[in-house]
């Protein structure tokens, strides 16, 4: 499950509980919290810039840019 919650500032939050390899974003800025709590890692913020992909440095998830997504979703969702 990969679930985005909102906190100060409308910074979405991303976690992959199913471990999945590439999660689809509608958004080029957010946090990644690598799996749900007590399994999480740092909370660290991913910035995409002009790019369309990044990889957490934690998790190894690869995020991919989707503009046809809405912020809070994701893919698989």
């Amino acid at each position: 499950m990969r679930r985005a919650t909102w906190l100060s500032h409308n910074i979405p939050h991303f976690q992959n509980d199913g471990g999945h390899r590439v999660i689809e974003v509608g958004v080029k800025e957010f946090m990644c919290t690598g799996a749900s709590a007590p399994f999480d890692h740092p909370h660290i913020f991913i910035d995409m810039g002009d790019d369309n992909e990044k990889v957490c440095s934690y998790c190894s998830t690869l995020y991919r840019f989707n503009s046809t997504l809405k912020p809070s979703q994701t893919n698989p969702a």
